[in-house]
């Protein structure tokens, strides 16, 4: 609709005059239709608008208005949302009668559209915002000011069917609110509060929902009732679900109705998955079990194939299936050992046989849901046998035995058949890089996908469990479907792939011996199926499984030589088969063998004339003549991990080998520096810097993985490499000189910093990995150290920002963590050279040089903590610099970045406090403005995750202060009045920080934070709480997500859970990956 010549704030502005008596609901309907019109010329000026109007104080009042006149449904959710923002932040500042007015209203409209069928079925969708609205205000209001909410909400129920469903849906919302979702929007005492009188109420509630349920004939109501019932049953008194014909109802009177089956089968699930409870309810979970079961048999027998019925299936039957899932597991993981007693044993089995078929379907969630179950289930019976092993050396062994062998037979046919599924089933590993694409191709992976890595570690644990328990059954299985595979029975890409997956996947669950007959079964089968089968594809699919299997069984190669012997020579072929990912395959696969068998490489083994690395260095030109760049340089890095292994029983030259491995690529830069020699623009040809950088990248990844000895390699081209360097950085230079900051973009300048990169990212890898005997960190300091300062840090400071490097700040981080007090007396210069130039970059804005800005504060980390004396030995306006740099890192809208500067924040005042002549001067200067900057960081609301620092922050300046710790005034003595102390000074300042910053905050809310603030009885535990409580307040019921203030705790379970399961599963032979044991011989 067009807007006439009416500019959008004069709309504003007439709309809000106070002297204009009647609002104008039609001039707002034309303002919000611009608005939500695509191809309106005057959209985006009415946006504008419309969010300057919800922003204006008053138009709240014109809500009631704007809802029962307007025309535009927009206007009208518009309308609620003004509503919704002023009982969310304003609603305590309201007059009573203000607050009486907006609560009457809403319960009134609310009744009126709610009462009519048509206007329900009409108006769903703003009813439902409606709701939310009312239970905004039930939030606020709700046990204490309105204490006959529920008796009047159920009262009014029994009058009208249709007002009824609302209201069912109304206490659905209440429910969630206060029981899923209050954590983050209300202080805990008001949750505590809420909950207690829901609870209380219950009664009058649950009377409601038995009386739909019993007289109702209206199928959306019943239906609406059974999902309010199914957010309750996780809360509710346990009386009201076994002492009352509630769970019969569901069973006998709903479950059995197709109409109501699924949403029945969600309350089932929830009273099923309760856990902990009293012996007594034992009997009532096996009765439900049992019914349900029965009730099941009458759908479908555990004996049909479930995966065709849910290919043919209706939308509702696949919902079905997946809530059939969600029972069954949830049932079989809360009440397991209930289960396992002699009188229904036999409806358990029934149960996981029906489990066994629902996980046949081809759906990835359903399976991931089955998956948990079974995952609980082996490992039960993994640990319910171990535990009886041990037990076994006692007196009572044979019982525990007995019953262990018992429970293993009980299960036994169940489990054979999860073992098929699994195996049918199994993930993609992440080390395959041999995909079939949608096309039906097969393709090197391009992307990984985070969950099915994430499956096939539950997949593989539960088949490492599964082995365990009988490792007859799954080498039976698998040795089947490979038999499958080499007559052709049953081949196919995706049968190989998930049997050699699942073979991988059980490495270190059998015995050596057993282990052994089943993988040279597996290997011979294999790489007579690789020489059997004709086309690229299928030997590129079979080579990926051939490689996959074998870098999963590193005991096992490391026990039979000749078989170590043949699969790398067998990789060398597989690094010449050109198929998109072989070559790769084959270099990760040889990089993985190399890692956990190398002392078998660099000792001589039995027939042998040398060790194999002495082969390996003389084919070494031959081996990689096909491999691309990034496979050589992976190729590199296998053989000096084989060098790093200096053990007693290596007796090989490792410097003279080493010398030899780098032949090559040390031939080509001889070649290239007699070239530079004769003429130095020959260095700046392009083909000549990306050969520089392939031999740079090379020396990188053999450094890495020989570590000290990589001394020798460095010393015969360090000096030519920082010629190299410089001449790099002149050239740039004189680029930017000639043709400005677009230099930077051109071809030949980004391929010279390519190579500058280079040269930096190998002397970090090098000092990083320096130690004794070759590189201790004193002959480093003295010999590497100062030659490289003037050539990387005076270029870094002399050049534009868009030319220096972060990885210069990486280096030098490197340098101070590294060689500590050997550099002490170096870092002065370093920070001259990168600190002010660096800090000028990354503070015009947040987002420009990214890499600079986090690299900037690891670097201030690490001389903070290991040369923080040398803080004090530069200027005093560079000093400055650093706390405001901290400051404006803590201010950091990237995460990373604020929480880095927290922490410095945190060791710097550590580290103060330790320093007693510095100490006093520091307080004075920065501890008033550093206050003032974590309380602003804390309530800006973009950095709640940094919750836990800035409690610890403000906590140990408020106890400095409160325990005299600072001897100077904080204040000006000549202004204040005489004993005036700086406890007081900050009680104060505080105090009036805050009324200036939140007006709707009363004053008794600061004093008793600011007292609480100031109490040295409270731990840090207790100032959290405190101070989450009081930020809570400031935006109560805010729509904003505030789980960030608990970060603290979340993360801190998360790692004690992930410390209790490592310690788990190192304990299982075999349910860590090769990868992860560290094992490397």
């Amino acid at each position: 609709m067009a807007m006439g010549n009416d500019s959008m704030d004069s709309i504003v502005k007439q709309l809000m005059d106070p002297n204009v008596v009647e609002f104008d609901v039609q001039l707002l309907d034309r303002m919000v239709a611009a608005a939500y019109d695509p191809v309106s010329p005057y959209r985006a000026e009415a946006n504008k608008a419309l969010m300057s109007l919800q922003e204006s104080p008053d138009i709240w009042t014109k809500a009631d208005t704007i809802l029962e006149r307007s025309q535009n449904p927009n206007s009208r959710f518009f309308a609620l949302q003004v509503l919704d923002d002023v009982i969310k932040s304003r609603w305590k500042i309201l007059p009573e009668a203000q607050r009486d007015g907006i609560k009457n209203y809403t319960v009134g409209k609310v009744i009126a559209m709610s009462s009519d069928e048509s206007v329900m079925k009409s108006e769903r969708v703003f009813i439902s915002k409606l709701n939310l609205t009312l239970v905004e205000i039930l939030k606020q209001e709700w046990p204490h000011n309105w204490p006959n909410f529920i008796p009047d909400l159920v009262g009014s129920s029994k009058t009208s069917e249709i007002l009824c469903e609302n209201n069912v849906q109304i206490l659905k919302l209440l429910s969630e609110e206060v029981f899923d979702f209050a954590r983050d929007q209300m202080v805990t005492k008001k949750v505590k509060k809420m909950k207690e009188s829901l609870n209380g109420e219950f009664a009058k509630i649950y009377q409601l929902c038995e009386f739909i349920l019993e007289h109702s004939q209206r199928p959306s109501l019943l239906r609406a009732t059974l999902q309010t019932l199914q957010r309750f049953l996780t809360w509710i008194p346990l009386g009201f679900i076994f002492q009352t014909p509630l769970i019969d109802v569901l069973l006998n009177k709903f479950f059995v109705v197709p109409m109501f089956r699924n949403d029945a089968l969600e309350c089932l699930t929830e009273i099923g998955s309760l856990s902990q409870l009293d012996p007594e309810y034992d009997p009532l979970f096996q009765d439900l079990f049992s019914n349900f079961l029965q009730r099941l048999g009458n759908i479908f027998s555990p004996d049909i194939n479930l995966a065709q019925a849910y290919e043919n299936g209706t939308e509702e039957d696949c919902i079905f299936i997946q809530r059939l899932a969600l029972f069954l597991s949830g049932f079989l993981k809360a009440h397991l050992e209930v289960l396992e007693k002699p009188n229904s044993q036999q409806s358990l089995i029934r149960g996981l046989i029906y489990l066994v078929r629902v996980s046949e379907v081809s759906d990835t969630e359903i399976f991931r849901i089955c998956l948990e179950a079974w995952h609980m289930l082996a490992q039960n019976l993994y640990k319910s046998e171990n535990q009886n092993a041990v037990l076994n050396l006692g007196s009572n062994g044979s019982q525990f035995a007995g019953e262990s062998r018992n429970r293993k037979f009980m299960y036994g046919s169940v489990l054979t058949g999860v073992r098929q599924v699994i195996i049918s089933k199994m993930a993609k590993p992440e080390e395959v890089l041999i995909v079939e694409d949608e096309n039906g191709d097969i393709v090197r992976e391009t992307t990984k996908d985070t969950d099915v890595i994430a499956q096939y570690k539950t997949m593989r644990e539960t088949l490492v469990f599964l082995t365990h328990l009988n490792y007859e059954d799954t080498e039976s299985i698998m040795l089947s479907k490979l038999t499958d595979q080499v007559d052709g029975t049953n081949w196919s890409w995706n049968n190989l792939n998930t049997l050699c997956w699942a073979i991988g996947s059980i490495s270190g669950a059998m015995s050596e011996e057993e282990e052994k007959r089943f993988l040279v079964t597996v290997i011979k089968d294999l790489l007579g199926l690789c020489e059997q089968k004709r086309g690229k594809d299928n030997k590129a699919v079979i080579a990926s499984n051939i490689m996959y299997v074998v870098g999963q069984y590193p005991r096992f190669l490391r026990a039979h030589w000749k078989f170590l012997k043949t699969v790398v020579n067998k990789l060398f072929e597989f690094m010449h088969e050109s198929h998109p990912g072989v070559q790769d395959m084959a270099c990760d696969t040889f990089l993985k063998i190399a890692m956990k068998c190398k002392r078998k490489f660099v000792t001589l083994q039995h027939e042998e004339q040398v060790p194999f690395i002495c082969e390996l260095v003389d084919k070494l030109p031959s081996i990689i003549s096909d491999l691309e760049p990034h496979q050589v340089q992976a190729f590199y890095e296998a053989v000096g991990c084989m060098l790093s292994d200096k053990g007693p029983q290596v007796t090989i030259d490792r410097v003279q080998l080493l010398r030899k491995l780098m032949e090559m690529p040390n031939n080509t830069w001889r070649v290239i520096m007699e070239q530079a020699n004769n003429n130095v623009e020959t260095l700046v040809e392009p083909v000549t810097i990306k050969e520089i950088i392939k031999i740079l990248k090379c020396n990188n990844r053999v450094c890495h993985t020989v570590g000290p000895l990589f001394t020798n390699q460095l010393e015969t081209f360090f000096v030519e490499m920082l010629h190299v360097y410089k001449v790099y950085s002149e050239r740039i230079s004189q680029a930017v000189a000639q043709q400005g900051a677009i230099a930077t973009q051109m071809s030949l300048v980004r391929t010279m910093r390519s190579a500058k990169k280079e040269v930096l990212r190998l002397l970090n890898t090098f000092i990083d990995k320096s130690g004794p005997p070759e590189a201790d960190p004193r002959s480093i300091a003295q010999g590497f150290i100062p030659p490289v300062l003037d050539p990387i840090l005076g270029d870094y400071q002399r050049n534009i920002a868009g030319a220096r490097d972060p990885e210069v700040l990486v280096l030098f981080t490197t340098v101070i963590e590294k060689l500590k007090n050997n550099v002490v007396h170096e870092v002065p210069r370093i920070m001259d050279a990168v600190f002010e130039c660096t800090l000028q970059m990354i503070t015009a804005n947040f987002e420009d040089f990214p890499e600079h800005r986090i690299r900037f504060f690891e670097f201030l980390r690490s001389i903070n903590s290991h040369c923080f004396q040398a803080l004090f030995n530069i200027p005093p306006e560079h000093q400055k610099l650093v706390v405001d740099s901290v400051v404006w890192a803590m201010k950091h809208t990237e995460r990373n970045i604020s929480e880095t500067g927290l922490e410095i924040l945190y060791e710097l005042l550590m580290n103060v406090g330790r320093t007693p002549n510095v100490a006093q001067r520091f307080y004075q200067q920065f501890l008033l403005p550093l206050i003032q900057d974590v309380f602003a960081v804390m309530t800006d609301r973009l950095h709640k995750s940094g919750f836990k620092m800035h409690a610890t922050l403000l906590r140990h300046m408020f106890h400095l202060v409160q325990m005299n710790q600072v001897t100077v005034p904080l204040f000006d003595p000549s202004t204040s009045a005489v004993g005036h102390s700086n406890p007081e000074f900050l009680k104060e300042h505080i105090s009036q920080l805050l009324e200036k910053s939140f007006v709707t905050l009363t004053k008794s809310q600061i004093t008793n934070f600011v007292q609480g603030a100031f109490d040295l009885q409270m731990d840090l535990p207790g100032f959290k709480i405190h101070l989450r409580d009081f930020l809570i307040q400031l935006k109560e019921f805010s729509v904003e997500d505030n789980s960030g203030l608990f970060q603290e705790e979340t993360d801190q379970a998360f790692q004690r859970r992930e410390e209790e399961t490592r310690a788990q599963r190192t304990a299982v032979p075999g349910i860590l990956k090769p990868s992860e044991i560290d094992d490397d011989l």
